[in-house]
């Protein structure tokens, strides 16, 4: 019985030495197979530029067009010139070209939107003499139209281009009272009306029906190109009334 006991210790205590063995084995294997732990690696340092990136540049807003009367040497009568600088001043005409028709002097001016003279002409204008269209004139057959109801009426009128019944490019002044203005015609030589163009004077340039005849260099190159897209503004000055009451903000302006 003793000798049992005796021999299961000595059993007992060679199991638990072997263990102690194997487990300090195992423990050098690990030492020698796995890489001690290391702390993480700290992320590199953002260069400058990242870390402090630029702000996007601000958007440049486009200028202003800069407004200015400019007749590039060119004379004008003093309605025409106060006109101009009123409409140049408060931008009565928007971004739109514009044209200023002198009736006395029977000329046209046309400007750029911002008050560059861009070009003028001489024009053939309404028969008769006054600043009123005669109501439903426009709807009335050509032939009837009396000779003192051919007038060219004054007023601020937006413009826009088209076609009259000819199939001509126009662009209408005033569409209700069939005024526009066109290249000149010259299908009745007994008119004259190339020579009333050329004459040094305004004293023969009446004679259409109410709308604005140009020579047709004039209309072609600079009246026609600057108005076809969007139309523009046109004032025609008085010849009978007061220009103040054709035009009441330029008795605020002056």
């Amino acid at each position: 019985m003793d000798l049992a006991i005796a021999a299961r210790r000595w059993l007992d205590a060679d199991v638990l030495d072997g263990m102690k063995r194997g487990l300090l084995l195992g423990t050098a294997l690990l030492v020698l197979l796995v890489p001690p732990l290391r702390p993480p690696r700290p992320a590199p340092h953002a260069p400058a530029l990242a870390r402090h990136a630029p702000s996007p540049p601000a958007l440049l807003q486009p200028a202003a067009p800069t407004r200015r009367l400019e007749m590039n040497g060119e004379r004008a009568s003093q309605p025409v010139l106060r006109v101009a600088r009123w409409v140049v001043e408060s931008g009565d005409n928007g971004s739109r070209f514009f044209a200023i028709l002198d009736k006395k002097n029977a000329r046209v001016f046309v400007f750029e939107p911002g008050g560059r003279l861009r070009g003028q002409t001489p024009v053939l204008l309404g028969f008769a003499a006054g600043d009123d269209s005669v109501e439903g004139i426009g709807d009335r057959p050509i032939a009837e139209v009396k000779p003192q109801e051919r007038t060219t009426p004054a007023g601020r009128f937006v413009a826009e281009p088209g076609r009259n019944a000819n199939n001509e490019e126009v662009i209408w002044v005033d569409y209700d009272a069939a005024v526009s203005m066109h290249r000149v015609r010259l299908n009745n030589p007994k008119e004259r009306r190339a020579e009333r163009l050329a004459s040094p004077t305004a004293a023969d340039n009446r004679i259409s029906y109410g709308c604005i005849n140009m020579p047709p260099a004039f209309f072609e190159k600079v009246l026609w190109p600057n108005f076809r897209e969007r139309g523009g503004i046109v004032y025609v000055l008085p010849e009978v009334k007061p220009l103040t009451r054709v035009f009441p903000a330029l008795a605020k302006a002056a």
